[in-house]
């Protein structure tokens, strides 16, 4: 049996972050959160993770400028983790935008959970 997939969580919605976690764990994913971007390096710090899904709009430091720091890591493995965008505003940005920041992929709010595990399994299958 391959050992359970950990995915962090960026986002300062405790509503989002309780409903992703009932949804990630109902797949046997673990999840972990953040409610900023300096608390997701400080996480990514300590521990690894398979998947990001990182909120671009976040307190202290966004989810852009997090990306941003974590492409730049010196862990080659932390520095290409797959990073998911959830964003309320995907329509003000292009695939490309999404892609130049750093981000993998995106996904819009509000959240479709279906979309959310396509996504997750679709990098971390």
């Amino acid at each position: 049996m391959s050992k359970e997939k950990k995915i962090l969580v960026g986002e300062d919605s405790s509503i989002i972050i309780n409903l992703t976690k009932n949804v990630l764990a109902f797949e046997n994913y673990q999840m972990k959160a953040a409610k900023n971007g300096k608390q997701v390096l400080e996480m990514l710090g300590n521990e690894d993770f398979d998947l990001i899904l990182m909120d671009i709009t976040m307190p202290i430091m966004d989810g852009v400028q997090c990306t941003k720091e974590i492409r730049n890591l010196p862990d080659p493995k932390k520095s290409k983790l797959p990073i998911i965008a959830i964003t309320g505003n995907a329509a003000n940005y292009t695939p490309e935008d999404f892609r130049r920041f750093g981000f993998d992929d995106f996904i819009q709010k509000p959240l479709d959970y279906d979309v959310v595990l396509a996504t997750v399994k679709k990098f971390l299958s």
